[in-house]
């Protein structure tokens, strides 16, 4: 598959590295707004972003773009006849990402969307435990991401603090997407969410010290109930100087199970059983291996070639963004809402991601 990336920030530099791994896809083409980005790009020739939709050496578009250009670049290259696969998350409104769906289907090419962190052995292997009765049937999770905020390390931080970003939005999309693999779909939510301060100050580089003001809610707390039961229980802050809070934990009827950090693809899983008072590792036994940012892309391809559901899906990624919209309206209402979208549990990896 011939890829064209949209988009050539920090982040970038990975997929590409990932992607130049597997025989399945090769770079093509690069574009950006800022031309110098692109030319720099080795093994791949640079062009304008306009050009890149039409390109006839270019299959899929990966879109790398900030999450404000991400319905706009993945319209453009379904436009196109392009697959597109995203950074997360696949639009900012469950309008937008409706949107892109239908145009995809009508144009039968196929939506993917990151996070791809779930495909790895991480949660594949806290996966593979459930489904194998590990700690009985689960009925509860918690979920927890804490960080002061991304100005202290990022030179250009504000548009985490936009309509579009926020914790909930920038790093739901993990823990989302984890929880739905890990417990199946969200059918309601309540939730609450506050503000705490009104400005930020950007802590590194050339701009250091520039003030900016906060669009949206940086602290978010909630319940998913998902579709077999199960509650889960989560908080998203970009206002907590430190804490000791577990990633993911979920809670069986005969046990426990602590799943790693759902941003990473590795990590330590461990289960508890009320027979043996430690808690014990769970060796990997499932989910790609050595994965990184790209796997989804890659897992995206290997699914068009043998005409199966890719696992990191469009329909996944709108699922989690309804979730997280509607969480923010269950704050608003001060009521629970109703999550309107469905999709299908994605399938489990097998160990290595059956290549």
């Amino acid at each position: 598959m011939r890829i064209g990336i949209v988009g050539l920030g920090v982040i970038s530099k990975v997929y590409l590295e990932t992607l130049r791994e597997f025989a399945e896809t090769t770079v093509t083409a690069v574009a950006d707004l800022v031309p110098e980005r692109a030319s720099a790009v080795v093994g791949a020739r640079a062009t304008s972003v306009d050009e890149i939709y039409t390109a006839p050496d270019v299959d899929l578009i990966l879109n790398l773009t900030i999450p404000t250009a991400h319905s706009a670049v993945a319209r453009s290259a379904i436009a196109g006849g392009k697959h597109v696969y995203g950074e997360k998350p696949l639009a900012i409104s469950t309008v937008e990402s409706r949107e892109i769906l239908s145009l995809a289907e009508n144009a039968g090419v196929q939506v993917g969307c990151a996070p791809d962190s779930v495909l790895g052995t991480g949660v594949q292997t806290a996966r593979a435990t459930l489904d194998s009765g590990g700690i009985g049937a689960p009925f509860a999770a918690t979920a927890f991401m804490t960080t002061p905020g991304h100005e202290r390390w990022h030179p250009d931080p504000e548009f985490y603090y936009r309509h579009g970003g926020g914790p909930l939005m920038d790093m739901g999309p993990y823990y989302i997407s984890a929880l739905v693999t890990l417990l199946g779909p969200v059918r309601r939510v309540v939730g609450m969410a506050s503000t705490p301060q009104a400005t930020r100050t950007i802590g590194s580089g050339p701009r250091a010290g520039t003030v900016f003001p906060v669009e949206v809610a940086t602290h978010v707390t909630g319940v998913l109930e998902h579709n077999t039961g199960a509650l889960s229980t989560m908080m998203m802050s970009f206002g907590v100087w430190a804490g000791q809070l577990p990633r993911i934990e979920i809670y069986g009827t005969e046990g426990a199970l602590s799943v790693p950090d759902p941003n990473g693809f590795e990590g330590t899983v461990s289960v508890f059983h009320p027979s043996d008072p430690q808690w014990s590792v769970v060796q990997p036994s499932a989910g790609y291996l050595g994965a990184n940012r790209g796997c989804g892309v890659v897992d995206m391809v290997r699914a068009i070639d043998h005409g199966m559901p890719s696992r990191a899906s469009g329909e996944l990624a709108h699922h989690v963004l309804d979730v997280m919209e509607s969480l923010l309206a269950a704050a608003d209402s001060g009521k629970s809402v109703d999550v309107l979208s469905m999709c299908d549990r994605p399938a489990a990896v097998p160990l290595g991601g059956g290549d």
